[in-house]
């Protein structure tokens, strides 16, 4: 049966919202935590599920994705029950139950989050994805990219272990490790993905998210009904316990516990049993002072995967839960949970990883201090790890770093900003194909004392390609001259493909190219370059000149806002001639090919101020885009003594800066426009010159 997905409810200020699960704020008050709604009354489950398949899809009515061919599944969801009987015993508690998702894909109960999410970044046709993580989530978020064919960045902070973040790259995502919080690694993530126009992933604010998690209460209910043999009924546990980061697992099966209530299908609402380690327990700190908001706090714990110090507004949501329908949050230290997990691998052969020792640690405390009675059914959520990563079969910059250092607060953003240049540079990749590995080890050599890019190698064409797939670089640098297939194929291979087309490619060859070879690579490459016949000081500074144009170039795209769809244009007779006067050649060429693509213009370029206006003076433009720094003078300057002669009076100026003018600056702009690099896309700008030359002017 097809969703029942009705509205998207601002949790803030109850404003109602079409069905949209890729919605990432309140369009009346711009609020962020959102939740989805459905037509519950026309829900049948109390009928029978039979036919229906053995994974969380079985639910698929109160589930937000509208098109079940998006689905990207693995075989999760339907994890068994188990009851534990021997540590029960030890524990002095009869009716102790455990959802055993260790047996999810990832081994992580955050795959039900990864399969949702992923189907429906998929169906919204998400090619590239941002996520911060702790760990669990990364490693499901990765796998359901891989099997989806989309582009995941992950950021995570530096206490992960390192085994985590080798699986990750096995499975070909993009990871940046942090040296700071999570919090932080959340921030620094969040300001990544806005750069670049890229899909953010929101975690428990968002719908995808949370409405994962409701399947974990789905199949709980379903299963103790079916143990029990109630017939149209299903059975709720008194309790469910889960240790706790940001709180999304507990929020998710609380809503889908109360769905399941306001359909009839269960009789209550279990109590919430809500562990922190006590390092990093910002919720139970909160909870034990009666207050409905938790203050964020530093992580202290060994136990990186809850290591969340601000839970917002999650904390305020579970607290409510809990005065409605009972529960408790408790806190155990580290010490604690490792003598749990010991103690459920030797009672019940449970291997776990320490965050879920932290649920059986606050099982015991909430036992022992009598809150939960003993005829009382507990269920708890058993999520686990294995690092089953093999160390050896990834390359050795699968992760990077990136140091925030620790600056005082006044000095945090311009700390944040450096450490995002220095980002910018390090998520640089280069993929080099030589059947030489002395040639593509010299090139990676070079290259990596100059700049700080990553550089793969490949010493086989065919792997080279399937490289250049996986990583998508921003430039390779191949020879012509391979076994299994040379270079004119595989650039031919490239350019078909719409997904590699737009690569650029450098040549190196160890051949002297013949005139037919020359025909083949024309409009395919950036440059050809003889091997033995180039200093290699050149090379690099070809290649890092490239790399510097394609970020000028994307940073400029990623500005844009969503694409509408096209408009038919009006040409305007032309050429008309244009003049840039910009130091910076990177940034002077790049508006050069944008306005020469236009076919509307005639440009040239200048570099300093004197030059200029020498040119100007030569042959009068129709426009002039000067920047506001140059090496001889300033570019207000420059329009000064173009006002002051005759020739040029009446010229029309558009200044162009990186930075908002002050308002001393913005006073001696006299008659010019003032643009911001940073608002204008290619399409805008285009735009904004014709609107200047049209623009009629007074002799």
């Amino acid at each position: 049966m097809p969703t029942l997905f009705s509205q998207v409810v601002c949790l803030t200020c109850g404003h109602q919202m079409l069905p949209d699960p890729m919605i990432a704020k309140c369009e009346r008050c711009g609020g962020a935590w959102l939740d989805a709604r459905y037509h519950y009354g026309e829900v049948r489950w109390a009928n029978g599920m039979a036919g229906r398949p053995l994974s969380l899809w079985r639910y698929e009515e109160l589930l937000p994705l509208s098109d079940p061919t998006q689905r990207v599944t693995i075989g999760e969801g339907m994890t068994p029950i188990i009851r534990a009987e021997r540590l029960g015993e030890v524990l002095g508690h009869e009716h102790i139950l455990i959802k055993d998702e260790r047996r999810m894909p990832t081994n992580s109960f955050k795959d039900r989050q990864g399969a949702l999410s992923v189907s429906i970044l998929k169906q919204a046709g998400v090619k590239e994805c941002v996520l911060a993580s702790t760990g669990n989530a990364a490693a499901a978020y990765a796998a359901y990219c891989a099997r989806a064919g989309i582009k995941l960045w992950v950021f995570l902070p530096s206490m992960v272990p390192a085994e985590k973040m080798r699986e990750l790259g096995l499975y070909g995502a993009e990871l940046i490790k942090v040296t700071g919080t999570y919090d932080q690694t959340k921030k620094v993530a969040a300001d990544f993905a806005a750069r670049r126009n890229l899909y953010f992933d929101r975690g428990s604010k968002g719908i995808p998210g949370k409405e994962s998690m409701k399947t974990l209460a789905f199949e709980i209910a379903e299963q103790l009904g079916i143990e029990h043999g109630v017939v149209g009924r299903w059975v709720a546990p008194d309790w469910y316990i889960q240790a706790v980061s940001g709180g999304i697992g507990p929020l998710g099966v609380y809503k889908g516990f109360l769905e399941l209530y306001q359909i009839g299908l269960i009789d209550k609402v279990p109590k919430l049993g809500i562990v922190q380690v006590e390092g990093c327990a910002p919720m139970v700190r909160a909870f034990e002072r009666g207050l409905a908001q938790a203050e964020p706090v530093v992580p202290e714990t060994l136990i990186t995967v809850l290591a969340t110090g601000d839970p917002s507004y999650a904390y305020t949501m579970l607290y409510e839960a809990i005065q409605r329908h009972g529960g408790a949050m408790v806190s155990v230290d580290d010490g604690q949970a490792f003598r749990a997990m010991r103690r459920v691998a030797r009672t019940e052969g449970f291997s776990v990883e320490p965050a879920t020792a932290v649920a059986f640690a606050g099982l015991e405390k909430l036992i022992a201090t009598g809150a939960i009675q003993p005829h009382e059914r507990v269920l708890l959520n058993c999520s686990g790890h294995t690092f089953s990563a093999e160390k050896h079969i990834l390359e050795d910059q699968y992760v990077l770093e990136l140091e925030l250092g620790t600056a005082a607060p006044s000095q945090q953003t311009e700390g944040l900003g450096a450490a995002l240049e220095r980002l910018d540079e390090q998520i640089t990749t280069v993929v080099v194909i030589d059947d030489n590995p002395h040639d593509t080890r010299l090139i990676r050599r070079l290259l990596q004392a100059r700049k700080n890019y990553r550089v793969f190698e490949s010493n086989n064409p065919i792997d080279g390609l399937d490289l250049i797939r996986q990583r998508r670089p921003d430039l390779v640098i191949t020879d012509l001259t391979m076994p299994e297939m040379d270079g004119f194929s595989l650039l031919e291979t490239l350019k078909a493909d719409p997904e590699t087309a737009h690569i650029p490619v450098i040549v190196l060859s160890g051949k002297a190219l013949t005139a037919a070879d020359k025909a083949r690579l024309s409009g395919q490459i950036d440059s050809v370059w003889l091997k033995g016949d180039y200093s290699t000081r050149e090379l690099v500074d070809h290649v890092v000149s490239k790399l510097k144009e394609r970020a000028a170039e994307s940073e400029m795209v990623n500005s844009a806002e969503p694409q509408r769809a096209a408009e038919p244009t009006q040409f305007v007779e032309g050429p008309f001639k244009v003049l840039i006067v910009d130091d910076n050649p990177y940034d002077a060429r790049l508006v050069r090919r944008i306005l020469e693509a236009s076919r509307k213009f005639s440009v040239t370029e200048a570099r300093t101020g004197e030059s200029a206006l020498k040119a100007m003076q030569e042959q009068p433009p129709d426009l002039v885009i000067l920047d506001v720094m140059l090496p001889d003078m300033g570019g207000l300057d420059v329009l000064q003594r173009m006002r002051q002669l005759d020739q040029l009076r009446n010229v029309r100026v558009a200044v162009m800066s990186a930075k908002e003018l002050g308002e001393i600056d913005r006073a001696r702009l006299l008659d010019a426009v003032f643009w911001q690099k940073a608002t204008l896309d290619r399409k805008r700008l285009v735009e904004a010159v014709e609107a200047q030359i049209k623009q009629p002017r007074s002799p």
